[in-house]
């Protein structure tokens, strides 16, 4: 009897690393600051995934993955993921990925350690990779060169290749970020502040519109009651003409002279 062979099973990729997405109000700040800004940037690309702490599997049939705070995908839609199975997004590795420090992933051992995640950024593709550290005010960057991620020697005024975005940064002052459009990113409350800011504006220009454009109605019924008052007054003015010269023809037809009367 010749014995089948065993499928090999599929493994179960969990959804959570087991590590949780900050361990601090300054570091989840700055999660969310990167991710939301840079969803701003690509919102009228379908094509640009952005996420924020999610599993990434670079390779099928294997439980090697890591979370970066912040990724980014060019080439794949936009949409609700468990994890990022890269064998199932076209194979296509994520580009950028950003880390936020905080006091316990700076001291971090195993699979999570900043050494071993920037082994996996290194192996698996990353073309760009940056560390903001919010509480000692460090940034570092690297970007990809042939095979290897080379640290970027000057980060004030780099403009990330891929993102267009541009880091304004000055040792011992916090990490300012500025969009292509050269907008720099703001937190959500900031964002909702500059939208009531410029709705109050929108607003306000809307009435100046409406007052000038009442403005200009009045002057106009004033200049068309002018030219009717003008109008009538050369109506009376006709009629009277006319009656005059009505008067003149009886004057006239009775044979007396209009310069006699």
């Amino acid at each position: 009897m010749i014995s089948q062979p065993i499928a090999s099973e599929e493994p179960i990729y969990p959804d959570s690393d087991g590590n949780p997405m900050s361990d601090n109000t300054e570091q989840y700040r700055w999660i969310v600051i990167v991710k939301e800004n840079l969803e701003i940037i690509f919102a009228e690309d379908p094509n640009v995934f952005i996420a924020g702490d999610l599993s990434w599997y670079p390779v099928q049939g294997s439980l090697e993955r890591t979370a970066p705070d912040v990724m980014v995908v060019f080439g794949r839609p936009r949409g609700r993921r468990g994890s990022y199975k890269q064998w199932v997004e076209d194979n296509i590795a994520p580009q950028v990925a950003f880390e936020i420090l905080s006091p316990s992933n700076k001291v971090r051992r195993g699979i999570d350690s900043l050494e071993e995640k920037f082994e996996f950024y290194q192996e698996h593709g990353i073309e760009e990779y940056y560390i903001y550290d919010p509480d000692d005010l460090i940034l570092e960057g690297w970007q990809r060169q042939e095979q290897k991620l080379v640290k970027i020697v000057r980060m004030s005024g780099w403009v990330s290749p891929r993102l267009g975005i541009r880091f304004d940064w000055e040792a011992g002052r916090e990490l300012v970020l500025y969009r292509p459009d050269g907008q720099c990113f703001l937190t959500s409350v900031e964002l909702a502040q500059r939208m009531q800011w410029a709705e109050r504006r929108a607003e306000s220009a809307e009435r100046l519109r409406l007052q000038e454009r009442q403005r200009t109605e009045s002057a106009e019924q004033r200049a068309e009651s002018a030219e009717r008052l003008r109008l009538q007054e050369r109506q009376r003015a006709e009629s009277a003409e006319q009656r005059a010269e009505r008067l003149a023809s009886r004057l006239r037809a009775l044979g007396l002279d209009i310069d006699d009367v």
